[in-house]
């Protein structure tokens, strides 16, 4: 019998126990292994990893017994690892990963994520492979495969290593403060600190399967305490990151916490100015316009995707950029993974503002000086009563010429309904969510008043 097996944009997600059980895990490992199997053959190695959520390690042994079985050679890891780590290992190693994650989604929820060989989010053609693959029937038993258990944190330090200026950051004169927020980036983040006698304070430094009875999410509500922490503290940081660190939060020094967007922008003059990168940015159609305006004043060409970073982590493959990202809190670079990687982000933080020898605000500063305006945005979700509704609702907007007093000036079709005002610094995009009867709206302009005007005008 075939449970509710649903593919997202990020592999599968279930509530333990109802959905994500025994057999629909069964199921699904038994595609990945078909998909496998079809495309590279039973000598292909499979590697399997798991984040600090409730069962995921034994779902995870319960998946490797599988594959060994149908003749794979499969390693586990031996510890709770960040999904980046995975991703790198399977490029590394030349083998297919299968994470269990239910990234920065409620602690109730586990998932399995499948990462190709070229260690990156499974491209759409890959994913409805095996969602066919759901109702076929696989038993190669060829031979009996091997299962050992690996530790793959070594060779991805080494690679960041060689990635991060290490000795730069041990002179930034900051208080850095980790919140470990009860997940997997605990044991790697801080380790990296702690082999390279970098100084630094944490909270929340264990594993714990409901997150401290908050998120593994590392947005503002879910960083109180870090940011109370920033603030009582002589010019302190603040970094975190989600369940399975491939997202982070970043905290200034007066304890605000800074948008990914901006991030991305103060990454991106980093990377460039300071370590000679060349190339372009990946941007998705819902990240700012602030990336396009520093993109045009470093003389760097954006290329922009649909949102998620299957499409940012496609397009940097393709394109070799200096840096991918988009506006949830998820950012690649050169040299690295097409994979979002939160632990990367924290550190080149760290690396930016040691390089520049300024504080995160002054970088910011930096920033808005440079690029000549500040941009504000919101996003609202619009609860429809069926999926039916969402296509009128877009073809709508597709021909709408005005909104309110705002005139349209262009309209972009890559993911939803994307519609630039002719004022040049004015957005709205509407996209369905991939899953349920849902509409997200993204809203941006230059000024919180023209904003409010946007939102009223969709209210």
């Amino acid at each position: 019998m075939m449970g509710n097996i649903k593919f997202g944009t990020d592999g599968w997600r279930a509530v333990v126990g109802k959905d994500f059980n025994n057999d629909n895990v069964n199921i699904v490992t038994k595609a990945i292994g078909k998909y496998v199997y079809d495309n590279f053959g039973i000598g292909k190695k499979i590697i399997i990893g798991y984040d600090p959520r409730n069962k995921a390690q034994e779902f995870a042994m319960q998946s490797a017994e599988q594959l060994v079985d149908y003749g794979f050679n499969v390693l586990l890891s031996d510890k709770i690892i960040p999904t980046p780590v995975l991703a790198y290992n399977a490029k590394h190693l030349n083998a297919c990963a299968m994470m269990f994650t239910a990234s920065h989604n409620p602690p109730e929820y586990l998932g399995i994520k499948f990462i190709p060989d070229y260690a990156g989010p499974a491209t759409s053609n890959i994913t409805d492979e095996i969602v066919l693959n759901l109702h076929l029937p696989f038993n190669p038993h060829e031979c009996v495969g091997k299962l050992n258990k690996y530790n793959f944190k070594p060779d991805y330090f080494k690679h960041i290593e060689g990635l991060i200026d290490f000795k730069k950051i041990k002179e930034l004169n900051k208080h850095i403060i980790f919140d470990g927020l009860y997940a997997a980036s605990i044991g790697y983040f801080d380790k990296l600190l702690q082999i390279h006698n970098i100084n630094f304070e944490s909270i929340h430094m264990f594993h714990d399967v409901n997150f401290g009875g908050g998120m593994p999410d590392p947005k503002p509500k879910y960083l109180k305490e870090l940011c109370e922490k920033v603030k009582s503290s002589q010019d302190a940081i603040g970094l975190a990151n989600d369940g399975d660190s491939d997202r982070f939060g970043v905290i200034n020094e007066n304890g605000e916490y800074v948008s990914p967007n901006e991030i991305i922008a103060i990454l991106l003059m980093h990377l460039k100015n300071n370590k000679g990168y060349t190339g372009g940015i990946v941007k998705t159609v819902g990240a700012s316009l602030l990336l396009n305006k520093i993109a045009e004043k470093l003389g760097v060409e954006v290329i922009e995707t649909a949102v998620g970073f299957k499409h940012v982590g496609e397009a940097m493959r393709t394109y070799s950029p200096i840096i991918g990202g988009e506006e949830s809190g998820g950012l690649s670079i050169q040299g690295h993974i097409p994979e979002k990687d939160g632990i990367i982000a924290n550190l080149l933080i760290l690396e930016a503002m040691a390089y520049a020898n300024k504080s995160l605000v002054e970088l910011q500063k930096d920033l808005y000086n440079f690029v000549g305006c500040k941009f504000y945005n919101d996003r609202i979700d619009k609860q429809l009563d069926n999926i039916e509704e969402i296509k009128p609702i877009l073809e709508e907007y597709k021909n709408k010429t005005s909104i309110g007093e705002f005139k349209i000036k262009s309209i972009d079709t890559k993911d939803g309904v994307k519609l630039y005002f002719d004022d040049d610094s004015s957005w709205v995009l509407i996209r369905p969510s991939g899953t349920e009867p849902l509409l997200r709206i993204y809203f941006e302009s230059d000024s919180k008043e023209k904003l409010s005007k946007i939102i009223d005008s969709f209210e």
